[in-house]
């Protein structure tokens, strides 16, 4: 009998990490060898339990699912990963394909289709949904970074610098700063003009 291939998780999100665990654990070819609920986490777990194929969520603290992917590249070459996200949005898909991000799925795939292609990128396959992909592709380039977005959206209901601090595990220094940066590569004179330039591109 082959060996089963070993799965890293990591989700912030307790509940959906721990359904996944458990409906993956129910297929005979595949076992959750570690779950995660932040980047850095996922990072250290994958070099303690070496896993075959690393799913992981686009936003967690401390570092996103492209940050986390682009350390395992260099880390554990052999372990390939997949990102699985509720936001499709453009720029973060032609991030994940430059650090070698095999898969990348809605959160709303069913478990024995992530569970097929989670088989699939072990044998070497790619699987890229392919609504997020034509998103992708109609809304062109964001010149904003993944962290950059994600501090923009969660500037966009008018939250405060310290709440932002809070909720992305940053300081609010660093806050200051990628509104500041996403501001300027937007062109706009405040993070206020920023949000909005973004939401009209379907960058958040």
């Amino acid at each position: 009998m082959t060996e089963p291939v070993r799965v890293l998780l990591a989700d912030d999100e307790h509940l959906i990490r721990g359904a996944l665990a458990a409906l993956l654990s129910l297929e005979e070819d595949l076992v959750v060898v570690a779950q995660a609920a932040t980047g850095p986490e996922a990072v250290a777990m994958a070099r303690a339990h070496r896993p075959d194929i690393a799913v992981l969520d686009l936003q967690m603290p401390g570092l996103d699912g492209i940050e986390v992917a682009a350390e395992l590249r260099r880390l554990l070459p052999d372990c390939r990963t997949m990102i699985v996200t509720g936001h499709g949005r453009p720029g973060y898909l032609k991030r994940a394909l430059q650090v070698g991000v095999r898969g990348f799925l809605p959160k709303t795939v069913s478990a024995a289709d992530l569970a097929g292609i989670i088989r699939t990128v072990r044998t070497g396959g790619r699987y890229i949904d392919p609504e997020l992909a034509a998103d992708a592709i109609s809304s062109g380039d964001s010149p904003l970074t993944p962290r950059e977005t994600d501090v923009l959206e969660l500037a966009a209901d008018g939250t405060s610098i310290a709440e932002i601090a809070d909720r992305a595990a940053l300081s609010p220094g660093t806050v200051r700063n990628y509104l500041s940066s996403a501001a300027g590569k937007l062109g706009a004179e405040n993070r206020h003009a920023a949000v909005r330039k973004a939401r009209e591109a379907g960058w958040i």
